[in-house]
């Protein structure tokens, strides 16, 4: 596929680099479709009640909560595994094709000796492939317009125009 002659070709991509004493861990995450996920992990449906209006969800019962707040977190371990495939991780607890240990990717980290702030890195760097923010689309802005800059400089044409009489 291409967009105004640009080749689409994979998804987005972040790096991050940690050192570590004399070596360096090179995380590389790439931006995930989470399609697979509501596959296997579909949304929570809330329980409910048939009044005399039809069916009412309870979207405030406790137990719809918490199944909700455990959905919620599966879907971000989803994220931060998928995302760090192109790394290589090596899990030790964490199963990629088992949706109940992906939230054990924490643990994984910390027994590998990563810390707690080293771990939050990794996560925001998953969190980067995976959105679009404001300093990327300026940054994007940016090389489209020193581009246009650029082939303005190179046309032979004039660059005003004329004036009418």
């Amino acid at each position: 596929m291409r967009i105004g002659g640009v080749k689409i070709e994979g998804p987005a991509e972040e790096i991050l680099v940690l050192p570590r004493g004399e070596q360096v861990l090179v995380i590389r995450a790439c931006a995930v479709n989470l399609d697979e996920f509501e596959t296997l992990c579909p949304e929570p449906k809330p329980p409910g009640k048939l009044t005399k209006d039809g069916w009412i969800p309870d979207t405030e019962n406790e137990s719809y909560k918490q199944v909700v707040t455990a959905h919620n977190e599966k879907r971000i371990a989803y994220l931060v595994v998928k995302s760090l495939e192109p790394s290589q991780v090596e899990w030790d607890t964490v199963e990629p094709e088992n949706p109940k240990t992906w939230t054990n990717y924490v643990q994984d980290f910390k027994a590998a000796g990563l810390t707690t702030i080293e771990i939050n890195r990794v996560v925001q760097c998953v969190m980067r492939a995976n959105s679009l923010d404001e300093d990327k689309l300026e940054q994007a802005r940016k090389v489209f317009l020193l581009g246009q800059a650029q082939a303005q400089k190179e046309s032979s044409g004039q660059n005003i125009e004329q004036a009418s009489i």
